[in-house]
């Protein structure tokens, strides 16, 4: 068993953080990793967009044993009550992601108030749901409402400026991710073997727990990490390809299917975002090249001057996958995809995924050449 300063931090059994992906409900997923002893994040993306994407609100609503016409703070409590509610017995570990952009600052607000609230009014949860991970926007202006509401704070980012900003805000543990990554992704292409280690080497505390993102599904990359300096890492496209996985089969067959330089960098909905590459998002990629090109430049854009039929574009591509459209589905995923043969049960690839890097790390002085 590897103990880390992640797994004491949170106290949850392996080093492992399941991604609280988006725009699908992973509410399934979340409850696996729970209990397979990873620290499981549920998505709240999804429920920001009811009358824009209500395909996706639906998942949301069927999988956490909620209602359509609940609004997006009721549909919340109910989801974490049922998580709560299946993983006590097993002593899991759960929290949420909330994307922090300044495109949803109302919405993210609601969210956090809401987690705040369920967790105040159930006492017996705080000993399971402990983590909020805050990502896609600054984390200096929630220190005090997250710190004061006792939660284990984890928020990403995507360079060592971020992470200099997540020390300032007090942040308990960061998520250092590497342009490599699935969907939303940093406007620079700093990539996890460069980024990881610079953020450890600047936070520059032996006891402060960094964790990568980006690249990392299996026991080779973990052990990688831990080699780094880091406590951990976070695994989005890996976990998504599960037997449990809320996402759409087809979502999950394409990952599967990704060979070799099988994803590509286009528009999303708050910047850059790694895509499957498939018709639809090499579409996508050429429409972005023209009237997005900030995402290639480095040079951001917003909502406000982002050409509004790439978003529409997106959208649409989102459906298709929930509607099971192959032709015109859009599907995100990190350049892990290629690595990615398999779909698992959640306990399954975790204790592979354990039993392999514990084994690197056992074994690594087989590789230097005897003196």
């Amino acid at each position: 068993m590897l103990k880390t300063r992640l797994t004491e931090l949170l106290e949850i059994k392996h080093p492992i953080i399941q991604a609280g992906m988006g725009p699908f409900s992973n509410n399934n997923l979340c409850v696996a990793a729970t209990n397979a002893g990873a620290l499981g994040l549920l998505s709240t993306s999804g429920l920001i967009d009811k009358e824009g994407q209500p395909w996706i609100y639906k998942a949301f609503v069927e999988s956490g044993e909620a209602s359509m016409d609940d609004d997006m703070a009721t549909v919340l409590e109910k989801i974490l009550k049922r998580t709560y509610r299946l993983t006590k017995d097993q002593g899991g570990i759960f929290g949420i992601n909330v994307m922090v952009s300044a495109e949803i600052l109302d919405k993210a607000q609601i969210l956090i108030d809401t987690a705040i609230r369920v967790r105040e009014e159930n006492p017996a949860m705080k000993k399971h749901f402990k983590a909020l991970f805050t990502s896609a926007g600054d984390p200096v202006p929630w220190r005090d409402k997250i710190k004061s509401a006792g939660f284990t704070w984890l928020h990403v980012v995507p360079s060592v400026k971020g992470a200099l900003r997540c020390k300032k805000a007090g942040v308990d543990c960061i998520v250092a991710s590497g342009h490599e990554g699935g969907f939303h992704i940093a406007w620079e292409p700093v990539h996890s073997m460069v980024l990881l280690p610079a953020v450890i080497d600047a936070i520059a505390d032996p006891s402060f727990p960094v964790v990568g993102a980006g690249g990392f599904c299996d026991g080779k990359t973990l052990a990688a990490a831990i080699a780094m300096g880091a406590a951990g890492v976070q695994m989005g496209t890996r976990l998504l390809a599960t037997q449990e996985s809320d996402f759409h089969p087809l979502w999950k067959e394409q990952v599967v299917k990704t060979e070799d330089r099988g994803t590509l960098v286009a528009r999303g909905i708050v910047g850059p975002a790694r895509w499957l590459k498939t018709r639809s998002t090499t579409i996508h990629l050429q429409n972005t090249i023209v009237k997005s090109p900030g995402v290639f430049t480095g040079v951001p854009d917003d909502w406000s001057t982002v050409p509004p039929e790439l978003i529409e574009y997106e959208r649409a591509g989102i459906k298709a996958v929930c509607m099971g459209d192959r032709e015109n589905a859009m599907m995100a995923g990190g350049e892990c995809a290629q690595r990615v043969n398999d779909l698992p049960k959640v306990r399954d690839l975790i204790e592979r995924i354990m039993k392999e890097a514990e084994e690197i790390i056992r074994n690594m002085h087989k590789n230097l050449a005897a003196s």
